[in-house]
């Protein structure tokens, strides 16, 4: 499984959080919108990511739901035929729910920094910083402080939990 070390913060101020990251941008900025559905998954979490130009994505991922950076591991498949996927996933595991963002992504050399504005939940940012196979855990934490601090992200922004479990609590 790959890793990555992972912070999830809500934005006070999208543009000023944007204008920061695209200071740190290595590679041509991209936007676009995701379409997350969740499966019943025991053992982590369960997605099919649909994209706008019709391709998408089956992502099964682990992490702890804390504030501040914590490592994800992940396993990701490009998938030709989303629908009828979705078809058998919601019939063998049942259907969660549904997350729609649309995404600022900026590189910034290995990490992927999120801009989202999620449905229904408001602005976020998001930190990835994808980790070597023997590299410790801790040096991608440290990058994501770091970046944190460029950005303007204090730690109590922090959110612990992923998107889909906010809006479920917000549903109760």
């Amino acid at each position: 499984m790959a890793r990555n070390v992972e912070i999830k913060a809500r934005i006070i101020s999208f543009p000023g959080v944007l204008q920061a990251a695209e200071t740190l941008a290595t590679e041509p900025i991209a936007r676009f919108t995701q379409d997350d559905t969740f499966y019943c998954c025991p053992n982590g979490r369960l997605k099919l990511r649909r994209f706008a130009q019709g391709h998408a994505e089956l992502i099964f991922y682990r992490r702890s739901d804390q504030a501040g950076p914590k490592t994800s591991f992940y396993d990701i498949a490009r998938i030709d035929k989303p629908d009828e996927l979705h078809c058998v996933l919601g019939n063998a595991y049942g259907v969660r729910g549904q997350v729609i963002k649309h995404r600022t992504l900026v590189m910034a050399g290995r990490t992927r920094i999120h801009l989202d504005k999620v449905e229904g939940l408001g602005e976020f940012i998001e930190l990835e910083v994808v980790l070597k196979d023997d590299e410790p855990a801790e040096e991608g934490m440290e990058e994501a402080h770091l970046l944190m601090n460029k950005l303007g992200v204090s730690s109590d922004q922090l959110v612990e939990h992923a998107y889909i479990d906010l809006l479920d609590a917000d549903e109760q």
